[in-house]
């Protein structure tokens, strides 16, 4: 029964990752940069919460509402302030220096505001615990919350992207930014609404983190994004279904090799594994090989 709770511990977390995963994936495959202050994002959606729960009574679902506004909001402004200006750049190391930069900004900001020690996470997921084989194994309230919220995310956000005329905006603008521009499409208004469902998804994958690992620094997001464009990069980016396998795949193989290799070679495996994928298959598992004419 160990090793059945250690696999669904990994659902669980790669389930975050995955919802992390979603806006990098995104943001890349409509916009063509990467976003590397996502993971100060969902930070930032965390402290929403721990303020709006613990400083204001707020109940946890007007706060988890409050910090997608919130987050919404903040990834728009991102993109207007930081990331606009350099949509035509020459040099993609220039978007890509700048979304560091804002990833730090964020970071220090977190750090005036609510200072460096770790504040604990309210228990906002009050769903009980399900008891399987005669109590043998326990599935917690937040692990159930957590793996039924990916799921709906990933199936709601594939129907909006095939279905929906946004959706379709988004596509048209990921395959020829230039031609769609020449259909009518606004191509910046599409762009912002790229961004703002990645960072309120970010908000919900902040909430999640945090429930099942109740510990709140100005760091925390830090590395969840890290190993979540690992993920969209694992399932293929660009990719919506991509981003789902590719985090559920990572979770799992962190906490197997945390259960029964190594706790401190954990992070280590995981990125062994993605080198070794992405030298067998470049594009990851889902992604597709793009011929470009020159």
């Amino acid at each position: 029964m160990s090793f059945i709770s250690y696999l669904i511990n990994g659902i669980s977390l790669g389930s975050v990752y995955a919802i992390i995963a979603l806006g990098y994936t995104m943001v890349y495959g409509i916009a063509k940069m990467l976003n590397f202050a996502h993971g100060d994002v969902i930070m930032i959606g965390g402290y929403v919460v721990l303020i709006a729960v613990s400083g204001f009574g707020l109940s946890p679902v007007l706060a988890v509402v409050l910090s997608m506004v919130i987050c919404t909001l903040l990834g728009m402004g991102i993109e207007k302030v930081a990331y606009k200006p350099l949509r035509n750049a020459t040099s993609p190391l220039a978007v890509l220096i700048t979304a560091i930069g804002v990833s730090y900004f964020l970071q220090n900001i977190a750090l005036i505001f609510f200072g460096a020690e770790a504040k604990t996470f309210p228990d906002i997921i009050k769903l009980p615990a399900l008891k399987l084989a005669g109590g043998e194994l326990t599935i917690t309230g937040t692990t159930i919350v957590t793996i039924i919220t990916s799921v709906v995310i990933v199936v709601a956000l594939s129907l909006f992207v095939n279905k929906s005329k946004p959706g379709k905006a988004m596509k048209a603008v990921s395959e020829d930014r230039g031609a769609a521009q020449l259909m009518g499409i606004n191509v910046n208004a599409t762009i912002s609404l790229t961004f703002a469902i990645g960072s309120g998804l970010a908000a919900i994958a902040g909430v999640l983190l945090c429930a099942a690992y109740p510990s709140l620094t100005p760091y925390t997001g830090a590395m969840p994004g890290i190993k979540a464009f690992t993920a969209a990069v694992f399932g293929g980016i660009g990719s919506i279904p991509g981003a789902m396998i590719g985090g559920i795949l990572l979770g799992v193989i962190e906490i197997l090799g945390k259960a029964y290799i190594s706790s401190q070679v954990a992070d280590a495996i995981v990125f062994s594994v993605l080198i070794i994928v992405l030298l067998v298959k470049p594009t990851g598992l889902f992604g597709k090989n793009i011929q470009e004419k020159v």
